[in-house]
């Protein structure tokens, strides 16, 4: 099985602005391309995209538009953790040897179909996230005795991390106050607990270990990989205070990696409400249970950018498809020390943790350098 390592990335802004999907696609593969200007495009064998808008062929237009012709081109499709599944796909064919190199491209409108979950007939009329988050917010809190304050600390903690993000939605600090003072959406979720959905695009080019030492002496390699679905409803769910896919999904990238969590020197994980990064903490096995926002509020008093230096979903905006990829990149650049001020003191390897409809899906990534 050959290595697979990432040797280039590009990025967009997140923005709310409103742009085709075409364009978005294009824009962050583009971005790649003009860093990267000695990559072969004749050389790439596959092109996957990353998305959920309706729009078809949205692959071979890409190639098109960048002037590749790969063998293999499709689009893949699981909500918010559709970027890193694109990821894991091209790790596979290039282990396999069906690629030696594969760009993947994600992007997604503000306005995302993703966004709403029309198929789970489970939630009745509540089919918006908010309502999961908010039921998991006041679960987490009933079993660990949490506050709305302490669990706002995460949402200021992210929002100070995305200012020194440049591509990041949120260019706002905000106190607990104003946490505790915007709109309330629930009895347990306001509105800067919450990740927004915008528009944004993010790629990434992997290679197999013999092409990519040919064109980056910086190479990232992909050492592990854990997925796990439980279900499709979160009605399924065993538990309302931990995420039982993230537990297995990391524990399976960990096993494959020869890592433990302790070795895990800085992580992205999917804080699409500020509830999610304690429970994620805490089911990846970096806290106990109940003590994960004990990490956060740590982390918060230190300046520390171990966990989401981006600023996670929450400062940097969610357009669903691009999200795993970049969080990706964002593990790239701090293994590669390029993260400026965001940057981990001397990180050797990092974690992606991505998933989909209340964590009834995940997907974990373990990178070195």
């Amino acid at each position: 099985m050959s290595e697979v390592g990432i040797i280039a990335y590009g990025t967009s802004p997140f923005t709310k602005e409103d742009h085709k999907i075409e364009s978005m696609l294009h824009k962050s593969t583009n971005d790649l391309f003009k860093k990267n200007p000695d990559i072969n495009k004749n050389k790439i064998d596959a092109v996957l995209v990353s998305t959920n808008n309706n729009s078809k062929y949205l692959s071979p237009v890409l190639s098109e538009m960048a002037g590749i012709q790969p063998k293999i081109a499709h689009s893949i499709e699981s909500l918010c953790n559709s970027g890193t599944n694109s990821i894991v796909s091209a790790f596979s064919y290039i282990s396999s040897g069906l690629a030696d190199m594969v760009l993947v491209t994600g992007a997604e409108r503000y306005d995302s179909p993703g966004q709403i979950l029309e198929w789970d007939n489970s939630r009745g009329e509540f089919k918006h996230p908010i309502f999961w988050a908010s039921i998991f917010s006041k679960s987490y809190k009933r079993e660990y005795g949490i506050s709305d304050e302490q669990l706002a600390i995460v949402s200021v903690k992210n929002h100070k991390q995305a200012k020194e993000n440049p591509n990041a939605l949120s260019k706002k600090t905000y106190t607990v106050e104003d946490v505790m003072n915007s709109k309330k959406l629930t009895d347990d979720l306001r509105l800067l607990n919450c990740s927004r959905p915008c528009t944004g695009s993010a790629s990434i080019l992997l290679a197999s270990k013999e092409v990519a030492e040919k064109y980056t002496d910086m190479p990232i390699w992909i050492t592990g990989i854990g997925q796990k679905t439980t279900s499709a409803g979160f009605t399924k769910n065993t538990s309302l205070t931990s995420m039982e896919s993230t537990t297995i999904a990391g524990q399976s990238a960990l096993k494959m990696s020869n890592r433990n969590i302790s070795e895990i020197d800085v992580a992205e994980l999917h804080d699409a409400f500020s509830v999610c990064e304690p429970m994620i903490l805490e089911s990846l096995g970096f806290t106990n249970p109940g003590e994960g926002i004990n990490m956060s509020q740590k982390l918060h008093e230190e300046s520390n950018f171990m966990i989401n230096p981006r600023g996670g979903l929450i400062g940097s905006g969610h357009p669903l498809g691009a999200t795993g990829i970049s969080q990706t990149i964002e593990i790239v650049q701090q293994l590669q020390k390029t993260a400026e001020s965001r940057q981990t003191n001397n990180p050797k390897t990092g974690l992606v943790h991505n998933m989909s409809a209340a964590a009834t899906s995940s997907t974990v990534l373990v990178l070195e350098k």
